[in-house]
């Protein structure tokens, strides 16, 4: 057997080249081919690849301290980290972090720390979370079952606890057939009858991305969506997660994505972008009302992980978001994201680009059969990855998606290049992802 053999890989069919090395926002495999990384990896980094400051401060930690369980030590570079996050948040009272590995591992203990707020707030009877269709929020089981997306959920379905769904804010496929002009926000108000329906009584939290991403590609809400959604939360005590796993950390070009609609969550989950991916890392901010409430109650939180508050990974943690803020990064990601969006639309001369869609350098491409119906290709012939595979090819990282129609159908290319790509790099990935498309379109 050869060494590779021996790692089980996410695709069993597919031969992965190796990667040799990265620096700014291109990777290198044992080859010598160069690859612009147009997506970030998995929408993970964020101020690019190699910076010296952030491997300084790695370094740095990994002389003094590796690893401390949180049940016996707390660390300076956690208290750190936690102060630069909350100094982020949009509220003050937005102020208490809990740190851990993942994007998954951070959706459920949003789950569980609401959860155990309302039973230690004396509403034990509050246990739903209603999340939506056309969503993703993780590969646990847990958060497998609040996402919305069918192809990722069926192998699992017999072991997910239920959870009501409701309609996305996919104006492009409005599942109210309503258009821009007529939209009286139907799909927020589709909230409001989840809950009568499962009783306002039982139900914890509502959770969601402020931008669909990994499931749908990029699908940004219309104007009023975020404020209804408050509204209504508020209306019945409702807790308000927002997951912001990818569109958190300055991706959308604001620190917090809701920011854009100027909205408060009272639980925010982040990863990814949280470390630019130097380390695999995840946290929760919750507002302080939840926190005390647990606080004067049992006094403890029954949730836990082996790395939670690892002090590598909050000295690294720190170090990304002190160099965000030093580079003024999360500026130039609206800035940048914005020249983005305006040179995808180059892309609508072609048959199949049926919507270009976006916030920040959060981007997405719908693949379409035929633009005037908007009628969608059969999934058997996995278009998103025929493209996101032509483009790698010619030298470009993206990251293809299906299912956002209906958990099945559907086809797109999610974009999330680095904070740091110029001009010329945004013009080279355009160039290369027309070249992409164009051959798709060529063989179909």
């Amino acid at each position: 057997m050869r060494p590779d053999d021996y790692v089980f890989y996410r695709n069993l069919q597919k031969k992965y080249p190796v990667v040799q090395r990265a620096e700014s926002v291109y990777v290198w495999d044992n080859k010598g081919k160069r690859y612009l990384d147009g997506s970030g990896g998995a929408c993970v980094v964020s101020i690019g690849h190699g910076v010296p400051e952030i491997l300084e401060a790695m370094m740095k930690q990994a002389e003094q301290v590796q690893f401390v369980h949180s049940s016996h030590f707390t660390n300076e570079q956690a208290t750190k980290c936690a102060a630069y996050l909350c100094n982020m948040m949009p509220e003050k009272n937005l102020n208490k972090v809990y740190f851990l590995s993942g994007g998954s591992e951070a959706v459920e203990s949003a789950v569980k720390v609401v959860r155990q707020y309302w039973r230690e707030a004396g509403k034990p009877d509050k246990y739903k979370i209603i999340s939506r269709w056309s969503s993703f929020h993780g590969s646990t089981t847990g958060a497998l079952a609040l996402g919305g997306h069918t192809a990722r959920r069926r192998h699992y379905l017999p072991i997910f606890p239920y959870t009501p769904h409701i309609e996305p804010a996919y104006c492009y496929r409005c599942g109210f057939e309503e258009t821009q002009d007529r939209c009286d926000l139907q799909c927020a108000n589709q909230l409001e009858r989840s809950i009568l329906h499962e009783g306002p009584d039982f139900v914890a939290a509502f959770i969601a991305e402020p931008v669909v991403g990994a499931s749908a590609g990029a699908v940004v809400p219309k104007d009023g969506y975020w404020q209804r959604i408050r509204e209504i939360c508020d209306k019945y005590n409702i807790k308000l997660i927002a997951d912001e796993v990818m569109t958190g950390i300055g991706r959308c070009g604001e620190n917090l994505c809701l920011n854009n609609w100027n909205i408060v969550p009272d639980v925010v989950v982040l990863a990814k972008g949280l470390s630019s991916g130097y380390t695999p890392f995840g946290a929760i901010v919750v507002k302080e009302d939840i926190y005390h409430t647990i606080q004067r109650g049992s006094g403890f939180f029954v949730h836990g992980h082996t790395y939670s508050q690892n002090p590598l990974s909050t000295a690294i943690g720190a170090a990304v978001l002190s160099y965000i803020q030093k580079h003024k990064l999360i500026e130039r990601s609206k800035q940048m994201g914005q020249y983005l969006l305006d040179k995808l639309q180059d892309l609508n001369s072609l048959d199949i680009v049926g919507d270009i869609r976006g916030l920040g350098l959060f981007a997405g491409i719908e693949l379409v059969r035929d633009k005037t119906t908007r009628t969608w290709f059969d999934s058997a012939l996995q278009i998103n990855k025929q493209i996101a595979n032509q483009a790698f090819s010619r030298g470009l990282i993206t990251y293809p998606g299906a299912g956002g129609i209906d958990g099945i159908h559907g086809d797109h290319i999610l974009l999330a290049p680095p904070f740091i790509i110029t001009e010329k790099q945004i013009d080279e990935l355009v160039e290369i992802l027309s070249s992409a498309i164009t051959a798709v379109e060529n063989q179909i």
